[in-house]
Parts: structure tokens; C-alpha cells; sequence
């Protein structure tokens, strides 16, 4: 199983990106999807994630701003991103609650993509 993250980027504050991750290989069920970020010298936290029946939840620092979804034909998640701000900077990376066979589900990550907001 692979996720491959895409659409990192720099934007001017105001402006917008979309995120996507798409999921390969080997796959029985995707259950949660998310996307975390991280930050220069922090931990990294919680965006948005999205559960197998669509129900989104969102830090509180982005909700209003940002919108996860998927798309099941494509195993893939989104994250749009509006009225970005300089403290959106970092590193996102997205992950998956995978079930690949009936015996096996484990959490997966993609590789990351920066996004960089200026002031």
C-alpha cells in the first residue's frame, strides 16, 4: 500500500491550495482518512479527517477555512484550503486506516508535500 500526496505549494496569505492523496496497491476497505501537518520545530497535529461514511471533523484552527473529502471510485482524499494564513505553513501529509486483506489493517502515510503561505 502507497499514498502519494500532491499539491503542495507557496501561496500568497488569502490565497488557496487543494491537497490530494491518492492510495495504491493492495486494498480491501480505506476506513478513516486524514491529513496532518507539521510545522518547523513542532509536532505534528491533526487537520482533518474524514471517516468511511463521509463524516468530516476539523481542528479548530483551520474549520470555516478548510474542507476534507473523498473520493471512492479513485481512493483518494482532498483538502481544500481557503483563506490560507502564514501559521498553515508546514509540512501536510495524509494518512490512511487501510484494510489490505480480512486478517491485516494498519495505518499508512504519505510522503508529505510543503506548503509554504507568505505574509
Amino acid at each position: 500500500v502507497q499514498l502519494q500526496a500532491s499539491g503542495g505549494g507557496l501561496v500568497q496569505a488569502g490565497g488557496s491550495l487543494r491537497l490530494s492523496c491518492a492510495v495504491s496497491g493492495t486494498i480491501l476497505r480505506i476506513h478513516d482518512m486524514g491529513w496532518y501537518r507539521q510545522a518547523p520545530g513542532q509536532q505534528r497535529e491533526l487537520v482533518a479527517s474524514i471517516t468511511s461514511g463521509g463524516t468530516a471533523n476539523y481542528a479548530g484552527s483551520v474549520k470555516g477555512r478548510f474542507t476534507i473529502s473523498r473520493d471512492r471510485a479513485v481512493s483518494t482524499t482532498y483538502l481544500q484550503m481557503f483563506s490560507l494564513k502564514p501559521e498553515d505553513t508546514g509540512v501536510y501529509y495524509c494518512k490512511a486506516d487501510i484494510s489490505s486483506h480480512p486478517w491485516a489493517r494498519a495505518d499508512y502515510w504519505g510522503q508529505g508535500t510543503q506548503v509554504t503561505v507568505s505574509s
